[in-house]
């Protein structure tokens, strides 16, 4: 069942975003907020034959893979009213025909619960996810090895290059206190590529 199949009918949607949409949602919303989901930790472990790479060089994007122990951190949209149907329809086509991803409600925590006094309750969120069982789900890899995969590969919305240091750069901007050893690890190998 598509996300917009169940949902038309909502007055208001968190959309939790932890890949490229923390800097390109592409779609309208009300509001967005900085947190983390608990029990994921982000993995550049799924392929990407089209936004990021093509059908002989799939680029390398991020996951979500289970780990009681980790955080994973994002951004939350909120969508109200007409974009929630608008922005599930744009999501079904990006995520998951042409991306591969499945969707999950997950708790998503709000930086400014963390950081007031007023603590923020916790928001249910839709997630995009790929699992192991998708045909261009790539699995872990070295550092080294994810990096050479995404300095090679280029796809339709850009260089997969591109995607890995937006990414970074959203994390030091605004998570600065999350060491994000994985992320971090693989842009630090991809540039040594590049200079």
């Amino acid at each position: 069942m598509r996300p917009e199949d169940a949902m038309p009918e909502m007055a208001s949607l968190w959309i939790f975003g932890y890949g490229s949409l923390v800097w390109k949602p592409d779609f309208k919303y009300k509001r967005r907020k900085v947190g983390y989901i608990r029990g994921y930790k982000r993995r550049f472990w799924h392929g990407d034959n089209f936004h990021r790479g093509d059908e002989n060089t799939p680029g390398r994007v991020v996951t979500l893979v289970e780990d009681d122990e980790e955080r994973t951190w994002g951004v939350a949209y909120e969508v109200t009213g007409a974009q929630v149907e608008e922005s599930l329809q744009y999501l079904n086509l990006r995520e998951v025909v042409l991306g591969g991803y499945v969707t999950k409600m997950v708790e998503f925590t709000p930086r400014e619960s963390e950081e007031n006094e007023e603590n923020e309750a916790p928001l249910l969120a839709l997630v995009y996810m790929a699992t192991s069982d998708n045909p261009i789900y790539q699995g872990p890899a070295s550092a080294a090895e994810i990096a050479a995969q995404i300095a090679s590969c280029q796809g339709r919305t850009g260089h997969n290059i591109e995607y890995l240091l937006r990414l970074a750069e959203f994390m030091r901007l605004c998570c600065p206190e999350v060491e994000d050893e994985h992320l971090f690890s693989i842009e630090a190998a991809a540039l040594a590529l590049l200079l």
